[in-house]
């Protein structure tokens, strides 16, 4: 029997739909996993789709591994943390010198690093390969951004360039640095993915409750944005969402979803690192809290009676308003914001990146998020484009043509922030991301205030606009303003 290109482990939903996909592109490919009833699907479904001659089962990881030819890449997609520490060692136990396992999940970075050095201690190589698109992505083509030990990639991009999502630019994958690169970026992928989802709830929010839009109206000014600037995978499916009836009983069915958002932990991971970092990435952070506060929703109704009591009712349409402007407006402020949310992201990975010597390619990144994944959208192509014209780029916030776009749409930003914040209506992404814009444009903050605080309280010193040097003020001799004599970063 003739040997198998890759092999696979772990025929969960994405699991499956990518073992599949490298089956269809004509790599003869071996699949394992722990419970054999899911191999055995996975099986019968490649032979429902006509791939069972490129499509082995397993019930053995020895006869698994033995099924590959050499050197061996095996792809995991297991739940990441200890089942991909327990999968890592038993393919070992088999696996020989030159060998690769690519790990595909979710995987905090810095255990893709762990394993890496543990495998090549013993002749193997180690990639963390982040993958998105969800389950219609890993069975079409997803975006794929493999890092890790750089010899390894060779292997497997004759593969994954075929199995990716392809654009007009080339196929939706590159190789994005080593160690924990390819897991570190997905990640971040993933924080401005719930920037993006934030940010399109906040819009349908003010479009329905402020605005007073049906959810067939609502579907209908989505669908259009999709057709502009706002083109992207998330506004379309926004807009089925919408429209999509309830088959059970009347009425819509996103109506009747309780208002939770469930995590998995790439956005928290995110968040702490923008703050390792000291990377300013306000809109992502405001996404997290608001999945935190919809977890909060038997609090959130006892408070609605509190302070309705009191007098504070839950916000309603606004009389008077022009819906056509407004509408319009919040096309603007969904923009505007949504620049500011890959902003975020792209910095965290500029700062990691530097930090780790990892040389990542931003632009190159823009472009294969442009297609396959969650976060695909038509303004990707102009943020590569940014970046190509300045692989420097301190912020996409002043790259010419997005500098252009925001000034362009700023009033329309603030009348919506504006509204919601008069009418009772939370929209903590689009207001962080306006306040986020409004202080990285300022040439002066009030953080000299801060900075006399600190060293009132604390000798922290500080540094003047008029000459060189770091100081230190007795502020009060009466009040007892601290005057530390082992302060040693100023000169008297």
């Amino acid at each position: 029997m003739a040997l198998s290109e890759i092999g696979l482990v772990g025929l969960a939903v994405m699991g499956q739909n990518l073992s599949l996909n490298i089956a269809e592109k004509g790599f003869p490919i071996s699949v394992f996993n722990r419970s054999y009833e899911k191999t055995e699907a996975a099986v019968t479904r490649a032979q429902k789709e006509g791939l069972a001659d490129r499509f082995r089962g397993y019930k053995d990881v020895k006869e698994f591994v033995e099924s590959l030819e050499k050197p061996r890449r095996v792809i995991l997609l297991v739940q990441a943390g200890a089942p991909v520490d327990a999968t890592v060692d038993n393919l070992c136990k088999y696996m020989e010198p030159g060998d690769i396992i690519i790990d595909g999940g979710n995987e905090w970075y810095e255990n893709t690093e762990r394993r890496q050095a543990k495998v090549e201690a013993l002749g193997l190589r180690y990639m963390g390969m982040g993958v998105s698109g969800g389950e219609e992505g890993a069975r079409r083509g997803p975006s794929m951004m493999p890092g890790g030990t750089p010899e390894a990639y060779k292997y497997i991009e004759p593969i994954v360039t075929k199995v990716a999502a392809q654009v007009d630019d080339g196929p939706c994958v590159m190789y994005i640095g080593d160690g924990g690169a390819g897991n570190y970026v997905k990640m971040v992928h993933n924080g401005i993915e719930y920037g993006d989802m934030q940010l399109i709830s906040e819009a349908y929010d003010v479009l329905h409750v402020l605005v007073g839009l049906s959810n067939d109206e609502i579907a209908a000014v989505f669908a259009e944005w999709n057709q502009g600037a706002l083109q992207s995978f998330l506004i379309e499916i926004s807009a089925i969402i919408a429209a999509k009836k309830d088959t059970e009983g009347e009425g819509f069915l996103v109506d009747k979803i309780v208002d939770k958002t469930g995590a998995k932990g790439t956005g928290k991971w995110t968040v702490q690192q923008a703050a390792e970092l000291s990377v300013a990435a306000p809109t992502i952070t405001a996404s997290l809290d608001g999945r935190y506060m919809s977890a909060l929703k038997e609090q959130r109704v006892a408070a609605s009676k509190v302070f309705g009591e009191l007098g504070l009712q839950a916000p309603a349409a606004v009389s008077g308003v022009d819906k056509k402007q407004l509408v319009a407006d919040v096309c603007e402020a969904l923009y505007c914001s949504k620049i500011c949310s890959y902003a975020q992201g792209m910095n965290i990975i500029k700062a990691k990146s530097e930090e780790k010597g990892w040389g990542v390619d931003l632009g190159g990144l823009a472009r294969i998020w442009k297609g396959g994944c969650i976060i695909r959208a038509g303004f990707l192509d102009r943020i590569k484009q940014a970046y190509q014209r300045d692989p420097s780029l301190p912020s996409l916030l002043v790259d010419p043509t997005f500098a252009k776009d925001l000034a362009e749409r700023d009033a329309a930003w603030r009348r919506v922030v504006a509204l919601a914040v008069t009418h009772g209506v939370p929209a903590p992404g689009m207001m962080s991301s306006l306040s986020y814009f409004d202080t990285y444009r300022r040439e002066r903050l009030p953080a000299n205030m801060v900075q006399a605080q600190r060293d009132f309280f604390g000798s922290h010193t500080y540094q003047r606009t008029d000459k060189e040097g770091w100081f230190h003020t007795v502020w009060d001799e009466n009040f007892g303003s601290a005057d530390s004599i082992t302060t040693s970063a100023y000169n008297r």
